[in-house]
């Protein structure tokens, strides 16, 4: 079969013959695929940078960690695989599968869960959002923001508030439900200064990060209490792309009643995990078909693969490969 296959660690993939995968389990079911989303995890893992893959023996592998296609009764489902799923057929795991509606297209299909993943999971189990909720999404301004903000707004949040730097993708936010934008290229006595007010007026109950660093030492100083009493605020990262450290001060910890954490992989429940394929997922395909949730992709045949691993997609596009 057809596969974009990395055949040396670090290197791109390349569109090459590879055996095709067999069912070895009882848990085990054959997909023809048809697209499969490419996300940072993919480009991590492909590239050998990733933590799962640092212990790691390198052997040629196919790329890609979800998909979706046809099982051989002939319905269409998303599922996950860790065998690689950017290839003409994929195994996958009956447990990890969703079907998908009729009327959703493949790409759509294929590039929504990651990003629902980044987004639902953390403001349903990690943030535990509550309709009414105030949420501030910190970094709102890539793919999974993007979707975190819709997600919230589905969830029942009464105000949402967001950050990001590139002013044309903050402001196109309102349309998708966001009440305030602040930007990050303000200065940072400014920045922290809004966020003050904004808190003030509205206390913040969920804060979601997307990128870390210099911005969340910010939004954290904005939160500092006086030692009187404060609000709840439950702050959760989910990415690090403004620098994976932050210096955080004690007395922020001591003064303020902000509970940090963070969502991916590894941080959640068994329990939780099976929710994502029996619940979540499906809520968010059917919010898709009736355009509560919008997402834009950029589709590239399989065969191309190679031209476009390093390409730059347009901000707010999910890259999905076709089969």
């Amino acid at each position: 079969m057809k596969a974009a296959v990395v055949f040396e660690k670090g290197s791109i993939p390349q569109y090459a013959d590879f055996p095709e995968p067999e069912t070895l389990q009882e848990n085990e079911i054959l997909v023809s695929v048809k697209a499969a989303s490419i996300k940072n995890l993919d480009r991590a893992r492909a590239g050998g940078s990733h933590y799962s893959t640092e212990n790691e023996i390198h052997q040629p592998k196919i790329i890609g960690s979800d998909g979706v296609g046809y099982l051989e009764n002939g319905n269409k489902v998303y599922f996950f695989s860790k065998k690689g799923t950017v290839a003409e057929k994929a195994v996958a795991d009956k447990k990890m599968t969703v079907p998908i509606p009729e009327e959703l297209d493949f790409s759509i299909a294929a590039a929504l869960p990651n990003a629902v993943m980044g987004s639902a999971m953390a403001l349903k189990f990690k943030a535990g959002l509550q309709p009414g909720n105030t949420v501030l999404i910190n970094g709102a301004t890539g793919i999974t923001g993007r979707i975190a903000v819709q997600i919230a707004k589905l969830y029942g949040a009464r105000k949402i508030i967001v950050t990001g730097r590139n002013e044309e993708s903050l402001q196109s936010l309102r349309e998708l439900g966001a009440d305030e934008v602040i930007s990050l290229q303000s200065t940072d006595d400014d920045f922290k200064q809004k966020i003050k007010e904004i808190h003030q007026q509205t206390p913040i109950d969920v804060v979601l990060d997307y990128i870390w660093g210099h911005s969340v030492e910010m939004i954290l100083s904005a939160f500092k209490g006086d030692g009187s009493f404060s609000h709840k605020t439950k702050l959760v990262t989910i990415g690090g792309m403004s620098g994976d450290t932050i210096q955080l001060s004690s007395q922020i910890l001591r003064g303020t009643d902000i509970h940090i954490s963070g969502s991916g992989l590894g941080s959640w429940t068994k329990e939780e995990s099976a929710l994502l394929f029996s619940e979540i997922i499906p809520e968010m395909y059917q919010a898709a078909v009736e355009g509560k949730i919008k997402m834009e992709t950029e589709e590239v045949d399989i065969k191309n693969i190679e031209a476009v691993w390093n390409a730059e997609i347009q901000s707010g596009k999910r890259l999905v490969i076709r089969i």
